[in-house]
């Protein structure tokens, strides 16, 4: 009986025609992906921001965002996706394909402070994510509103004996939730920590009343100070910042207290390597832009980026490190 035309028998020729044709099929998949990232960009990026609009790292990634799109001759489009302290968004770029079509622009909370305070994080920030590199830096700022009769963090500690004060921040766990544990601690638990969905909420309900006062990134409330709809009272920078240089640091009333915000970017691991190096090139020629510099220090952004994908990891791995510390010797545990 002569075989079907499907079948082929085990002869050495045949076996040696399926082993070369099995060598170009794997060749020519393992070449793909290099091949369609020479490519890259072909179509708009995403850029997701894990908080809600109106916060400080909104109005820092949509100042970037324009000036990276014309450095990759693309559209780089900013996505919203708030909620958990910036984990759901963050979880969704650890989840997306790792083509370069989807980036994370991450600030500290939501890779060094808010997954180590839950119970089950979505994501590990050490092997989820590849770091593409910093952006900027920033401490963070507490302020309340102009009725309280605070100006120091002395008299924001001294009204906490009399009465219960209440200050925002933009997340449980997040790195402002971390500084208002600290200031409760030297209160003797007489604040009371409000968190909100992202730091545009936070803000406007601290404009409006409904609280004493919050701490956040300094971006959104520049305004807030000149137009005197909230009074500045620390910054938490290890000196006093170029952007408020007459108002204190929260070291000068809680010695050694230092706390520093930071945005970078991000992508899916596993993403490859000539993309993530695309998107690193692209950065420092935005960083280095004097009309970009000159914005982000409008908004008390220090621009700053690192030598390389690797510092940034770096970078990232010993802020993860130090901020875990203190969640662990405060147990602070959030259920976001």
């Amino acid at each position: 009986m002569k075989p079907s035309p499907s079948f082929e028998p085990h002869t050495a020729g045949a076996l040696r025609r399926r082993a070369v044709c099995a060598a170009i099929a794997s060749s020519a998949l393992l070449w793909a992906t290099p091949g369609l990232a020479e490519d890259y960009p072909s179509k708009p990026i995403k850029l997701i921001v894990a908080y809600s609009p109106g916060g400080g790292v909104d109005y820092t990634a949509r100042a970037i965002a324009p000036r990276l799109g014309e450095a990759l001759n693309t559209t780089v489009v900013v996505e919203n996706r708030a909620g958990a302290s910036g984990t759901i968004g963050s979880d969704f770029v650890a989840r997306s394909t790792p083509d370069g079509y989807t980036l994370l622009f991450a600030p500290a909370s939501s890779m060094t402070a808010s997954p180590q305070a839950m119970p089950k994080a979505p994501y590990n920030v050490l092997t989820d994510f590849a770091p593409i590199n910093l952006v900027g830096d920033t401490p963070l700022i507490l302020a309340v509103r102009p009725g309280l009769g605070v100006n120091t963090v002395k008299d924001l500690l001294q009204l906490s004996q009399k009465q219960k004060i209440t200050l925002a921040s933009a997340g449980a766990g997040g790195l402002t939730h971390l500084v208002i544990e600290s200031l409760n601690l030297a209160s003797k638990n007489n604040i009371i920590h409000v968190p909100y969905k992202g730091g545009g909420p936070a803000l406007a309900d601290a404009v409006a009343g409904h609280v004493d006062g919050l701490v956040a990134d300094f971006p959104p409330l520049v305004p807030m100070f000149k137009e005197k709809r909230l009074v500045a009272v620390a910054v938490t920078s290890p000196k006093r910042t170029e952007f408020l240089p007459e108002v204190a640091t929260v070291g000068e009333d809680i010695p050694g207290f230092v706390a520093m915000s930071w945005y970078g970017l991000m992508a899916p691991a596993k993403t490859p390597r000539n993309v993530i190096d695309k998107v690193n090139a692209a950065i420092a020629k935005v960083m280095a832009r004097d009309d970009v510099r000159a914005q982000l220090k409008t908004a008390s952004v220090s621009p700053r980026t690192l030598a390389s994908p690797e510092a940034f990891q770096k970078f990232v791995a010993a802020d993860y490190a130090r901020w875990g510390k203190l969640i662990r010797e405060t147990h602070i545990v959030t259920t976001e």
